[in-house]
C-alpha cells in the first residue's frame, strides 16, 4: 500500500514539483515550501500566478502579482530573472537553451539564457504560453485561436484559427502537434504539418490539466469523472478515435493529471483530494490517497518513479511513496 507524507499548508498550492529529488510545493501567496529533511521554506512572487517547471534545468519557473520572474531551484534558491514592472504576469513557460517566456496583457517576453528580451504584442491578451521541444519557437493561446514565433530570428509569426477563447496550450513531445484547452468544454488541436485541426470535445467540464505519456504516444486530460486520454501515435493523431477514459468516479471530477516518466499510467487526482493510478491497458487501479482537503491542482513524479509529489486547492500537500 503506497504511503502518504503529508503536508499541512494554508493558501491554494500553484504547484507541486520535484527538483532534485526534493519536493517543493509553490503556494499562491509566493511562498516556496520543500520537504528537505524537515519543512523548510523560501520567498518567490508577492502573489504568485503562474509556474512552470522546467525540467532540462530542474528549476520551477514563477510569475506573479508584483510583475516579477523568478527562477527556483533545489534547495528553495529563489533569483529573480525579469520584471515587467507593475503588470500581473500571468502565464510563464521554460524553453531550449535557458529561453523563458511570461505574458502580461496582450504581451508575451521571451528571456534568453544572456539576459536579452524580446517582446511580442497581440490584438488580444495573451493566455498561454509553451515551447516547442524542437527549435526555437514558442505558442501563444489566444482569443480565437494560437500564434506560433520564432524569437531567435524575425521569421512572420504563424497564425493557427480557430473560433473560441483559448486558455492553455502543450506542444506534443515530438512537436507535431499543438493543443490548445478552451474557455468551452473541449480541446483544441493541431497537426502543425498541414494545419489539420483536431477537436476533442464532450467534455462535462473546463480542463485545466494536461500531461503527455512518455514519448508522446498519448495526452491525459481534466475536466470529467474520469481521466480523458486521447491517441496520438497515429500520424492524425485522436482523428477518429475515441480516448481512454480512467480512473472514472461517479461523484468527483479530475482536476489534475500527471503521467509517469516512463510508463502508460497516470496518476489522477480529484476535486475531492483523492489520488489514483491507473494503467493504460486494462484501466487497472491503484489508491494512492484517500479523499482530503481541497481540490488536486498539482502533481509531479520524482526521477526514481517511486513518488508523486501533490498538492490541492487548500494547501493540502503531500508526498506518496509507491514503492512502500
Amino acid at each position: 500500500m503506497p504511503t502518504v507524507a503529508p503536508l499541512d499548508l494554508d493558501g491554494h498550492c500553484v504547484a507541486a514539483v520535484f527538483l532534485g529529488d526534493v519536493p517543493h510545493f509553490a503556494l499562491a501567496d509566493g511562498t516556496i515550501h520543500r520537504l528537505d529533511h524537515g519543512h523548510k521554506t523560501a520567498q518567490a512572487n508577492d502573489g504568485l500566478l503562474a509556474a512552470f517547471h522546467d525540467a532540462a534545468d530542474d528549476r520551477l519557473i514563477t510569475g506573479g502579482e508584483d510583475g516579477k520572474i523568478f527562477s527556483v531551484t533545489a534547495g528553495g534558491n529563489a533569483a529573480e530573472l525579469a520584471s515587467a514592472g507593475k503588470k500581473w504576469i500571468t502565464s510563464v513557460a521554460a524553453g531550449p537553451q535557458g529561453a523563458v517566456a511570461y505574458a502580461s496583457g496582450r504581451i508575451a517576453f521571451v528571456r534568453f539564457a544572456d539576459g536579452k528580451t524580446r517582446e511580442f504584442s497581440h490584438p488580444r491578451s495573451v493566455e498561454g504560453l509553451a515551447f516547442s521541444p524542437k527549435g526555437m519557437r514558442f505558442g501563444v493561446a489566444r482569443y480565437n485561436g494560437a500564434t506560433l514565433h520564432f524569437p531567435a530570428t524575425d521569421g512572420k509569426p504563424v497564425e493557427l484559427e480557430w473560433a473560441g477563447a483559448h486558455t492553455g496550450i502543450t506542444f506534443s513531445p515530438d512537436g507535431a502537434f499543438l493543443v490548445t484547452t478552451m474557455q468551452e468544454n473541449a480541446l483544441h488541436g493541431w497537426k502543425l504539418a498541414d494545419g489539420k485541426h483536431m477537436r476533442m470535445s464532450g467534455y462535462p467540464g473546463k480542463v485545466k490539466s494536461l500531461s503527455w505519456a512518455p514519448k508522446g504516444k498519448w495526452l491525459a486530460s481534466s475536466g470529467a469523472p474520469a481521466a480523458i486520454v486521447w491517441p496520438f501515435s497515429g500520424k492524425d493523431g485522436p482523428m477518429g478515435k475515441a480516448p481512454l477514459e480512467l480512473g472514472t468516479r461517479g461523484n468527483a471530477m479530475v482536476t489534475s493529471v500527471a503521467c509517469h516518466p516512463s510508463q502508460d499510467v497516470v496518476a489522477v487526482g480529484y476535486d475531492d483530494g483523492m489520488v489514483m493510478a491507473v494503467r493504460f491497458a486494462d484501466a487497472k487501479e491503484v489508491l494512492l490517497r484517500r479523499p482530503g482537503k481541497g481540490a488536486i491542482t498539482s502533481m509531479m513524479w520524482d526521477k526514481q518513479e517511486r513518488r508523486v509529489a501533490f498538492g490541492s486547492a487548500a494547501g493540502d500537500c503531500g508526498v506518496i511513496d509507491i514503492s512502500a
